[in-house]
């Protein structure tokens, strides 16, 4: 299959890239990526590093993503069995903007909390 034949256009809604910014963009993806550049996890450090994320949405999220090719997942052949998870090539690629994302959180989150206090705060019946 040639992915590369037409240009990709998120606007459009079919398009396969609108697929991948949604994976991007979800809850627990940016989490996982922030875990897994300090290098493998097993699903257990991912887990408590993550707080709040079930086991169930762990295991699906790292599933998707290794499914994309973004994370591996490798089984180590001894008892008990011992899986760890790293980012691929192409997952490394997504660190710069992800750790991008996540600095800008982190310095305008307390600017992003007052903004909604103030909306919050406003008379109902607002214009618009």
């Amino acid at each position: 299959m040639n992915t590369e034949a037409r240009p990709f256009d998120v606007m459009e809604s079919d398009c396969p890239s609108r697929v991948v910014l949604q994976r991007i963009g979800d809850k627990w993806t940016p989490l996982v990526f922030q875990v897994l550049k300090g290098g493998p996890r097993r699903f257990s450090a991912i887990r408590t590093s993550i707080q709040g994320v079930t086991p169930k949405v762990l295991t699906q999220t790292l599933r998707t993503l290794e499914r994309d090719g973004l994370v591996a997942r490798t089984v180590y052949a001894q008892v008990p069995p011992r899986v760890e998870y790293r980012l691929t090539p192409l997952g490394e690629t997504l660190l710069g903007p992800l750790d991008a994302v996540r600095i800008w959180s982190e310095e305008h989150a307390g600017k992003i909390l007052q903004a909604r206090h103030d909306y919050d705060d406003q008379p109902e019946g607002r214009d618009g």
